[in-house]
């Protein structure tokens, strides 16, 4: 047995089979992928996992050895403490023996009469202080934090001021250190910048335990799954490697069963023939034959099942009404500024018809407020920005404050397109899967990702020719944003798009624009060609051949730039050597017995481990700023 067993899973609501006779196991090693369309129980399954629910039939093993980590563990109750110390009270068995360790050197100062009894207690803490990470803990929590977006500020704050977004982030941090094996993982990318996602799949790769996860960030699942679980038409299906990998697999699958019901077709053919043949001839002998014919029918009928060619899928189309003009959008020098804190400055834009372009930056850099600003919603504090002739824009917003939580579905839709038939709402609803009663739904009933499937069909309908849309993908599954990426293909209009959703980037972007507190960068091509050329930009910029004379100056000196910062990236990398060295000379000193019954002798040694610990973390913290900057 692996670290958990499922056997024969069922579940229920009411009516309403979730999903029945699930079996999987969860190995040491495994790094799954859960995926499947909103509402096929995923985040169920995991709620069965966590004991949340219990399922209805079916049995659920772990190992005794199993630690199972995950979010709703981890709920930040303590308004009033920062969000640092927040995240240490994950490591709260280690601060105790930390403590006790204190106060037993504090009572050894002093000679008491159970000497003896206070060493061998100080022995025997300090080899499991160190065993458990002790020396470590704290700056692990300041890389998880810094890793996940927060600077020194950020840390210091109280719970209380931080926004939802930041409380999550807390959560999954204290989650990722709380020392599971096995880690329950429900869209971690949520709230992350594209930073932040990147810093999560290192670490989760270089994770010494097993996670499972639901996500619907494509290029997330193939950077950090070797298996993936697929949850359809209430079944569970294991596939090997990770989303690409069980794409091709469910595809090959599919036209195995396609050939299987096809030949098993034509057998049944070739049967009913022969039947037809012997009950002609109408003797006993034939008669006979043709009845045992028959019976192979009816059992090769019983096996056979026909593949699913048009799996109940979303479908988006949107059209234009009127062509444009072929210069779309132009920003000059826009900056913008909330109660006199400067938010970005410098924003320049030109987006011709047909682009496909795409707005990136970290969490907070201004990315929503630039395109409200563009919307005239926000007034900027300089510069301008026009439209071109016979542009039509449509708005998608992220947080979904469009919509009207009293109206039902077909209300929203209808109030907002008047002249179109209730039959024709109908339709439209029906292909973004709302029919029949569910028309009638009020919108404050619906999940994350109906209403965005609401939102979009009502930007669908406008048939706008310049598209401004704020994180798109969010809150739909991996099938809908699939469908919607072919969509935004094939769109004949003009597409400005804020987004963290990198596979969607590499399969649509033209070009991309990313945004910080002094204004925009252009790369040409997808989010893989951004990564390449966003790292070799500094080194191309001083090996140019075309440096102007009156830029003779300025590129000297940038060259000095980049010669001194490599220099310094050498001496980083022969301290971090040097540090890491020193660390592990000293945590072999502390395994030895003289010194491990030494409190004194193991805290001196523990504390110049911690200096060095936190040493380290700021070299590697400033090394790898450079490395970014210059890595090939």
């Amino acid at each position: 047995m692996g670290l958990l067993n499922a056997s024969n899973l069922n579940k229920s609501f009411g009516t309403n089979v979730i999903f029945s006779g699930i079996s999987f196991e969860v190995q040491e090693n495994d790094r799954i992928g859960l995926v499947g369309i909103n509402g096929s129980g995923k985040t169920t399954l995991l709620k069965l996992l966590t004991g949340e629910l219990q399922p209805d039939a079916g049995d659920i093993f772990k190992a005794n050895s199993t630690v199972l980590g995950y979010m709703e563990q981890h709920v930040c109750r303590d308004l009033d403490r920062s969000a640092y110390n927040e995240v240490l009270t994950v490591f709260s068995d280690l601060l105790q023996m930390e403590k006790e360790l204190e106060e037993i050197n504090l009572r050894l100062q002093t000679k008491p009469k159970d000497l003896d009894q206070l060493i061998e207690r100080q022995a025997m803490l300090n080899d499991r202080f160190v065993a458990m990470g002790g020396l470590t803990c704290r700056s692990r929590a300041r890389s998880a934090l810094l890793g996940l977006g927060f600077d020194d500020e950020q840390m210091g704050m109280p719970i209380g001021v931080l926004s939802g977004g930041q409380k999550a982030k807390l959560q999954l941090a204290k989650m990722l250190l709380c020392g599971a094996n096995l880690l329950l993982l429900d869209e971690p990318t949520n709230h992350l910048d594209i930073s932040s996602v990147e810093w999560l799949e290192d670490f989760l790769r270089s994770y010494s335990g097993a996670y499972l996860v639901i996500s619907h960030d494509r290029y997330f699942l193939d950077k950090i799954t070797n298996r993936t679980f697929e949850m359809e038409k209430r079944r569970l299906t294991v596939y090997k490697g990770n989303y690409t990998a069980y794409l091709a697999q469910k595809e090959e699958n599919h036209l195995a069963a396609q050939r299987k019901y096809d030949n098993t077709q034509k057998e049944i053919k070739r049967i009913e023939g022969i039947v037809a043949q012997q009950r002609q001839w109408n003797k006993e002998k034939n008669i006979k034959t043709a009845e045992n014919k028959l019976k192979m029918i009816e059992r090769l009928g019983k096996t056979l099942e026909k593949p699913d060619d048009n799996p109940e899928s979303i479908h988006f189309d949107f059209d234009i009404s009127q062509r444009g003009g072929n210069d779309v959008l132009t920003v000059e020098n826009l900056a913008l500024s909330f109660d006199g804190k400067h938010l970005f400055k410098d924003v320049n834009l030109h987006i011709r018809r047909r682009e496909r372009v795409f707005l990136i930056g970290p969490n907070g850099c201004g990315k929503t407020s630039l395109l409200k600003t563009i919307l005239g919603i926000y007034p900027p504090e300089a510069g301008e920005f026009r439209f071109g002739a016979g542009i039509d824009i449509g708005y998608y917003d992220q947080i979904q404050a469009g919509l009207h939580p009293e109206k039902t579905v077909i209300d929203e839709i209808w109030d907002s397109y008047p002249r179109m038939t209730q039959t024709e709402i109908r339709n439209a609803l029906a292909v973004f899967l709302f029919k029949g009663d569910d028309v009638f739904k009020p919108v404050s009933a619906l999940s994350g990702g109906e209403r965005a499937r609401v939102l979009l069909l009502r930007l669908m309908l406008s048939r706008n020719n310049f598209l401004l849309l704020d994180e798109p993908t969010n809150h739909l599954d991996i099938g809908s944003c699939e469908a919607l990426e072919a969509a935004l293909q094939s769109y004949e209009g003009t597409l400005l798009i804020v987004s963290h959703d990198r596979y969607l980037i590499n399969k649509i972007a033209d070009r991309i624009y990313y945004l910080d507190e002094n204004g925009t960068q252009e790369f040409i091509g997808n989010y893989d060609e951004y990564l390449k050329a966003s790292r070799q930009k500094t080194i191309e910029e001083a090996e140019s051949p075309d440096v102007k004379p009156n830029e003779y100056k300025l590129q000297k000196e940038r060259n000095a730039v980049i010669r001194k910062e490599k220099a310094e990236m050498r001496r980083y990398e022969a301290r971090i050597g040097e540090i890491e060295k020193e660390i592990s000379e000293l945590e072999q000193e502390l395994l030895k017995p003289e010194i491990a019954s030494d409190y004194q002798a193991a805290m001196e040694i523990t504390e110049k481990i911690s200096a060095l610990t936190q040493e380290n973390d700021e070299f590697y913290k400033q090394w790898s700023i450079l490395a970014q900057k210059y890595e090939e």
